[in-house]
This record gives structure tokens, C-alpha cells and sequence, in this order.
């Protein structure tokens, strides 16, 4: 088990990751002879830097304490689904260690903390009685983030449906939107006067097109076109419906949004009929999920092109699809590049030459400039005023050099590159007031199993060892200059 850190004994840790490199810090870069100086990049005061991560993905006790199984245990179990057959079983032992990972934060200057609920924990057949003891989990966890002074923002949907709701449909059955909302009203009535920020659910899109339709994801299922549009309906109206029993269970002041991974349309070149055709893609690229929630109304030309596939839905359901929300949290990665078109829709999007950068995860292609044109075009399109990067991060092929440390340069360089970018928007006046980093730690990567690593702190996964990275060096300092150098 990892030993608990000082805030001098971490320094160290990561001091001697780059005590064999003739880095000199950007202080020194900035001030060597015959170089131009280099203009810091701050983020606004009281900009809040963080970490995210899922419950299957980090928590293991899979079996322990009443917890009763979700689609990604039943997944994760069938052969040939994962890699090697990877499991979240064990994962990063978090359930048990929670403790030591918080000390982690806390000495790498966190000051918040985005978790998830896992919903099996909380009712292990989906419905019907709580468990106490998952309840209790998420109680002593939350108190123990709040004793660091890390704030703790809750997820209450990441992926992993109880499998008895699948048993009944899952997210084809209209029931789960509803059995969800039932969950999150519960969950914020026991946690609210802990957590003030909860976010219904993440990545609808993930979830819905990846496991219902291309199914490499949990349940595995690949549905006809009109099966998995009607899904995603359920899904957004899930999301509405448990924005409203949020609103009614919890504690007055608590905050509302959601954390989505949109299409980010980055114009192909930043000129003004390629930025306008950026803005009119976004907004149908994503018109199935963050576009509906946020007008309440599908775009024209989405249910257009559907036809007989179109989702049925009601004008009540689109007005609980967008129920306000106090904030909105967006996932960015990867980019995709658009161009001005003189066609119906106005834009068309470009194939990337296989050429393009990538970083491990061969989906990951890199585009710093995301984390600007995402934030953006949610500003100029819907006017939102308070929004956080509720995730962002790099894979790569880390391991452990002879003397004991992780070099993950090229994490390091993604991480600089799109943090710039934020700045560029946080300094235009776009409202993100904070940053979640995917993620502290290794973990158990969805159907990659455990051959992608995301963590700025390397897991050794037989030993449950942590090893702080280079990149984990390099995130500390952002956060003690609240800024780039």
C-alpha cells in the first residue's frame, strides 16, 4: 500500500524524475542569454485544477460490501471483449486506498476532485432497496477529500448500468431514464450537504454509440440505426429527468450539470467563413445530444436526414431534456477539423491523412487547438456561463527507466500544448473555471483493459505500487503558478 507523502517527500519524488535531464525549468529557459523573454500564461484567481476519474474504472471491491454487478463486470467476464481479458475486478484497489491516492492529490496541490458513483453499489439490482453500506463508501471518501481541502464534484452516471436494468432493456427500455433519475435524487439527497456540484452523466455519446451500436463497449450490442437514435433520446431524457430529481432532493445549494464529450469542430483554418462553418457544425454534430439539451429541440436538418429513423419523442420530454443546468462540463481529446461549404449544410468535415499525430490510443489523434475552439463554440452557440474541462488527458506507452522513474515526455508535451489553448479562451473571457486532469491514475481503460495508461501516476497493477510521473511534476507546477510558464 502506497505510504502516505509529505508534501516535501513527493517533491522529491518527482525532482528526481528529471535530476538525469539538463532541464533547467522554464524560469531558467526564460531567462537565458540571447533569448527572447517568455511571457507567462496565468489563469484567471481561483481557477480550480483537478483530477477525474470512474468508479469501475479505479474502485475494484467489485463484489464487496453488497455491491451487485454492472454491464462492465458482465462485459468485462465474457471472452474476447477485453483486452487480455482485463477486468475492473481489482483495478486500482481505490475502494481500499482511497486514502493514500487523496494524500496523492492533496501533496500535487489538487483542489478539486471529480469521482463517480457506481450506481450497482448504490442499488445493486438498479431499483428497490439502497445499500447502506455503498452510501457509507461515498460518505467517508467524500469526507476524506473535503479534510484535504479538495472539493469533491460527483458523477452519477459513468457507464456502468446495473446489469439487471439491461436484463430489462437497458437504455432501449424508457423505464432506465426514469430508474435513473430515481438513483441520482437519492444519491444527492445522501450527499448533497457534502458535494455541491453533481454532473448527471458522462459521455451520452460514449456510451450510447459505442456500446449500442458498435458494441466494443458494455452491453456489446450493435442495434439498427432507428434502435440506437431512440436510445439516445432515453439517454438525454435520463439525464433531464435526473436533473429535476437533483433539484428536488437535494440540499439547496447544490449545482446541476452534466459532463459530455461533443464533436469539437475546429475550423481548418481560423478565417472567418472556416469559423462560421465551425459553429454551424457543432451545433449538428452534436444535435443528438449536448445540441438538444441545451435548445430543447432537435435540429431540422438531424431529424432530416433520420427520416423513419428519427427518434419518437414528446414536446414534455424535450422541455425535461433541457432542464436548466447551473454549469456544463465538457470532455475534449481529440480534434476534428471542418471546412466552409456551399452545400445544404454549410460545412464538411475532413478526413485526417493518416499521417496526422496520435498519441498510444490509436483514436487519440492530437489537436491542442480543442481546448479552445470547444469551450468557444459552446460560449458564442448557447451563452453557457460557467463551464469546466471535465476531462483531458493523454495515453502513452509508459514504463518504468532503470532508475526507477517515468519519463512520459510526450504526456507532458500534449498536456503543455492544449493548456495553452485554455488559456487563449480563459483569457478571451470564455467562462471555464476549471480544469480536471484524466486522470491521477492508471486504470482500467474500458475495453483497452489495462494496456492504456491515462495516469500522471504510474500503477504498478500487481503491486498496486504508485509512481509518480514526469507529467505529474509538470501538472504541480501549473497548479502552484496557476498558469504556464
Amino acid at each position: 500500500m502506497l505510504l502516505s507523502f509529505s508534501r516535501r517527500r513527493f517533491a522529491q519524488l518527482l525532482g528526481a524524475a528529471t535530476a538525469a535531464l539538463p532541464f533547467r525549468g522554464v524560469d531558467a529557459l526564460a531567462a537565458a542569454p540571447g533569448d527572447a523573454a517568455v511571457r507567462p500564461l496565468p489563469f484567471p484567481k481561483g481557477f480550480l485544477w483537478g483530477s477525474a476519474t470512474a468508479s469501475y474504472q479505479v474502485e475494484g471491491a467489485a463484489k464487496e460490501d453488497g455491491r451487485g454487478p454492472s454491464i462492465w463486470d458482465t462485459f468485462s467476464h465474457t471472452a474476447g471483449k477485453t483486452h487480455n481479458g482485463d477486468t475492473g475486478d481489482v483495478a486500482d484497489d481505490y475502494y481500499h486506498r482511497y486514502r493514500d491516492d487523496i494524500r496523492l492529490m492533496k501533496d500535487l496541490g489538487l483542489t478539486v476532485c471529480r469521482f463517480s458513483v457506481s450506481w450497482s453499489r448504490i442499488f445493486p439490482d438498479g431499483t428497490g432497496s439502497p445499500n447502506q453500506k455503498g452510501v457509507d463508501f461515498y460518505k467517508q471518501m467524500v469526507d476524506a477529500m473535503l479534510e484535504a481541502g479538495i472539493k469533491p464534484y460527483g458523477t452519477l452516471y459513468h457507464w456502468d448500468l446495473p446489469q439487471t436494468l439491461q436484463d430489462k432493456g437497458g437504455w432501449e427500455n424508457r423505464d432506465t431514464a426514469q430508474a435513473f433519475a430515481d438513483y441520482a435524487g437519492y444519491v444527492a439527497s445522501r450527499l448533497s450537504d457534502r458535494v455541491k456540484h453533481f454532473m448527471t452523466t458522462n459521455e451520452i455519446r460514449s456510451f450510447v454509440e459505442l456500446g449500442y451500436r458498435e458494441g466494443i463497449h458494455a452491453p456489446g450490442l450493435r442495434l439498427s440505426r432507428a434502435k440506437v437514435t431512440q436510445i439516445a433520446h432515453h439517454a438525454v431524457l435520463g439525464h433531464g429527468l435526473a436533473v429535476q430529481a437533483i433539484r428536488a432532493k437535494a440540499v439547496r445549494d447544490t449545482r446541476v450539470g452534466l459532463a459530455e464529450n461533443p464533436t469539437v469542430t475546429n475550423p481548418a483554418l481560423e478565417t472567418e467563413e472556416h469559423i462560421a462553418a465551425a459553429h454551424k457544425a457543432f451545433r449538428e454534430e452534436n444535435a443528438m445530444y449536448l445540441s438538444v439539451i441545451m435548445e430543447g429541440r432537435y435540429t431540422d436538418l438531424y431529424l432530416k436526414q433520420l427520416g423513419a429513423d428519427a427518434p419518437k419523442f414528446t414536446p414534455e420530454e424535450l422541455r425535461t431534456i433541457a432542464s436548466p443546468l447551473d454549469f456544463l462540463g465538457i470532455n475534449v481529446y481529440a480534434p476534428t477539423y471542418v471546412r466552409a461549404d456551399a452545400g445544404e449544410r454549410g460545412y464538411v468535415m475532413i478526413s485526417p491523412p493518416s499521417s496526422f499525430p496520435k498519441m498510444a490510443s490509436p483514436w487519440l489523434t492530437v489537436g491542442p487547438e480543442s481546448l479552445y475552439w470547444a469551450p468557444k463554440l459552446i460560449h458564442d452557440l448557447w451563452k453557457v456561463k460557467e463551464m469546466y474541462i471535465t476531462e483531458n488527458g493523454a495515453s502513452s506507452d509508459d514504463v518504468v527507466a532503470t532508475d526507477g522513474h517515468v519519463y512520459d515526455t510526450d504526456r507532458v508535451m500534449y498536456l503543455r500544448n492544449y493548456l495553452m489553448h485554455l488559456q487563449r479562451a480563459v483569457s478571451q473571457g470564455v467562462p471555464v473555471k476549471g480544469y480536471f486532469l484524466w486522470s491521477l491514475l492508471d486504470n482500467f481503460e474500458w475495453a483497452d483493459g489495462y494496456s492504456k495508461r491515462f495516469g500522471i501516476v504510474y500503477v504498478d497493477f500487481a503491486t498496486q505500487k504508485r509512481i509518480p510521473k514526469l507529467s505529474s511534476q509538470f501538472y504541480a507546477e501549473v497548479i502552484r503558478r496557476n498558469g504556464l510558464g
